[in-house]
């Protein structure tokens, strides 16, 4: 997908604006897998996912392709849309985010924060996206889709990062929603190549891409009521899903209480927080930790934006409701 050099442009553009975040061995965390375990802290960039960076990369590609709309609009669960808010207002933009309207309270407040105009459309993601789609013709905005070459080049920069400074990965597990993250890691793990595998991670109760996989064909769900709000997709992303279907060892799916323990397992060994997106990567991993002895695996904390009262259940034992 991206040449060395069509990667380290990326990072250029990234590092303007925000420092490459660390990968980290956690003692603790390894003693409790059994295994060398590293994890790249995705939480730790300036809004707290590892999206900010594709909108970084996107909103400087926009710029020198000199679109004539007066700014941009897009549809998110949270994280895109801070990432595409914050960049824009960099560049002067206009910047519209639509929602569902059962959506996150905390991000809701965070897009605000770095100019998003909020809008809440539909029960959920797929349905907010199409009245972003059909607001951008209207209002002579451009679109912003949460899966464009642009904005996996600038994601693709987390995995630089990585596979940069931490040789010999086994294998590294991916949070897949619409699938800038694993493609970003599919490829930089090519651009290198590196022999690690790549296991993508889903939600049990959003398995749009997991099924599309395994069955070789694009395959939808009805829902995608999970907690774990950055995977809860429904329909795949066709381009997405031609690449990752070919790059990533296999798909696995974790269910709600796997994420909910992997999220207490996280601020029990390393004193991070996660959100359930963020921590599905070692959900994951545990739940094929036995196959895993003796190697060295990573996984991606791709983000640390969990409302409070959700955070609350989940160190109480709780598994939160899907809003």
């Amino acid at each position: 997908m991206f040449s060395k050099k069509e990667i380290i442009k990326g990072c250029e553009i990234v590092y303007k604006t925000m420092p490459p975040t660390p990968q980290i061995a956690w003692p603790l965390l390894q003693k409790e897998i059994g295994t060398e375990v590293w994890v790249k802290h995705e939480n730790h960039t300036p809004i707290g996912a590892f999206k900010v960076r594709g909108g970084l990369t996107f909103m400087d590609w926009l710029n020198q392709c000199q679109h004539s709309s007066r700014g941009v609009v897009t549809a998110t669960r949270g994280n895109h849309g801070q990432s595409i808010a914050r960049a824009a207002s960099k560049f002067g933009k206009v910047c519209k985010v639509y929602v569902p309207k059962n959506n996150s309270h905390e991000k809701n407040k965070a897009m605000k924060a770095f100019g998003a105009e909020l809008i809440e459309y539909g029960i959920d993601f797929d349905m907010a996206k199409e009245e972003a789609q059909r607001v951008a013709k209207d209002e002579n905005l451009t679109f912003v889709p949460s899966f464009h070459q642009e904005l996996v080049r600038g994601v693709a920069t987390c995995a630089w990062e990585l596979f940069i400074e931490v040789n010999d990965l086994h294998t590294v597990y991916v949070p897949i929603g619409c699938g800038s993250g694993v493609c970003g890691m599919i490829a930089v793990r090519d651009a290198l190549q590196l022999k690690t595998r790549i296991v993508g991670v889903v939600s049990e109760r959003a398995q749009c891409a997991k099924l599309s996989v395994e069955r070789g064909s694009f395959i939808s769900t009805n829902e995608a009521e999970t907690f774990a709000d950055g995977v809860a997709v429904r329909v795949p992303v066709q381009e997405a899903l031609d690449h990752y279907a070919k790059g990533v060892e296999r798909i696995v799916s974790a269910s709600e209480s796997e994420i909910m323990l992997a999220i207490q397992c996280i601020f029990r060994t390393t004193h991070n927080v996660a959100e359930g997106a963020g921590a599905i990567g070692l959900a994951g991993l545990i739940r094929e930790r036995a196959q895993l002895q003796g190697k060295k695996v990573g996984f991606i904390l791709s983000g640390g934006n969990i409302d409070m009262e959700k955070f609350r259940q989940v160190l109480s034992g709780e598994v939160p409701m899907f809003n």
